[in-house]
């Protein structure tokens, strides 16, 4: 099975094809600040996109007649179960109109699907961060006009709790994990038997202290600063998500740069550090609590699961919890193709977006 995968970001596309699960070529392929500020929104980089796509696989004399499926990162589509989707005409719609804001991965589906269709083979999105499995009782907030939302990083969270449960012996739908996502934004969720019961929302600031993001805040607090008269509202957004966090402390979201400050004696540096890692262990026990304490494993992974250091301050607290596993890095690709070769092979079903 020959695989073409393609991971929009704000200015890049990542993109790779495998031969069955083994990546034969990849590259990460950036875009200019000018060739993406032509476009008045995201979706309009479609067009744009796919070309340079095309002319990639061209260069490496690659001939998509040869695909058996393209697979696109999922985008911010109505809020569905996991699985692996086939596009249709219904999602395309959908990633048209942002039903769920604007974002890069909206353009997944979009492209993979303008390459796989005059090919006459399917286009797929696995996992977007929309996913929603919740129990009703963790939608519930303190204020009725409030619900809690699940968004968070549920393409590499899925992928990493299967890699637990075979090195368990069991499949996924068969145990029941904590998944720790750790990257700019830090999601943390219950999974239990195949579902993602509650996790905190890793977009919009809440959870653990992050590279990028605040994390939950003191909420009497925050009301004040927000009615103080020295902040607008985007500029609060932006301290919870994209400025709030490690990089509002230290003045970097770079974690190999604060361990090298911390070894140098940075008193600030390490003290964030270690509260960073405090607040993720923190969670870890909550969602011990939603699983009533029966947990398999506690899965490690995302960008920051490479710095040891990071990881063994958490290990130090959660070891208790159950087994530890660690998957460095977000492994979105392999994810992807593994997710669509799932369904090739028949070992499960594309689900209908409806």
């Amino acid at each position: 099975m020959w695989l073409l995968i393609i991971n929009p970001g704000s200015t890049s596309t990542k993109i790779a094809v495998y031969e069955d699960a083994e990546e034969r070529f990849s590259e990460n392929i950036a875009h200019s600040a000018e060739a993406v500020a032509k476009y008045n929104k995201i979706v309009d980089q479609k067009g744009f996109r796919k070309d340079v796509i095309l002319k990639f696989l061209a260069d490496k004399n690659f001939d998509v007649r040869s695909l058996n499926a393209v697979v696109g990162r999922g985008g911010l589509l109505k809020s569905i179960p996991s699985g692996t989707y086939r596009v249709n005409d219904r999602m395309l719609n959908d990633l048209y109109q942002g039903v769920q804001g604007e974002h890069a991965s909206n353009l997944g589906g979009l492209i993979a699907d303008e390459i796989a269709r005059p090919l006459g083979i399917p286009a797929f999105i696995v996992d977007p961060v929309v996913v929603d499995e919740f129990e009703d009782w963790a939608r519930i907030s303190g204020i009725p006009e409030i619900k809690r939302r699940s968004i968070f990083h549920a393409l590499n969270h899925k992928h990493s709790a299967r890699l637990a449960a075979r090195e368990l012996g069991k499949k996924y739908e068969e145990v029941n994990l904590i998944v720790c996502h750790l990257g700019g934004g830090i999601s943390i969720a219950a999974h239990r038997a195949g579902k993602v019961v509650d996790v905190n929302n890793a977009l919009n600031g809440e959870g653990p202290i992050a590279p990028e993001r605040a994390g939950t805040m003191p909420a009497w607090d925050l009301v004040e600063l927000a009615l103080s008269g020295k902040y607008g509202k985007d500029d609060i957004k932006k301290m919870l998500t994209g400025k709030g966090g490690m990089v509002a402390h230290l003045k970097t979201n770079d974690m190999k740069t604060v361990v090298q400050r911390i070894k140098g004696g940075d008193r600030q540096a390490e003290l964030i550090f270690t509260t960073m890692a405090y607040t993720v262990a923190k969670q870890v026990g909550s969602c011990a609590a939603v699983l009533k304490g029966k947990v398999d494993g506690v899965v490690l992974t995302g960008g920051l699961a490479l710095c040891k250091e990071f990881i063994d301050m958490i290990k130090d607290c959660i070891s208790f919890v159950g087994r530890v596993f660690v998957f460095p890095g977000e492994n979105e690709m392999i994810a992807l193709a593994s997710a669509a070769l799932r369904v090739l092979k028949g070992e499960e079903e594309a689900k209908t977006y409806n």
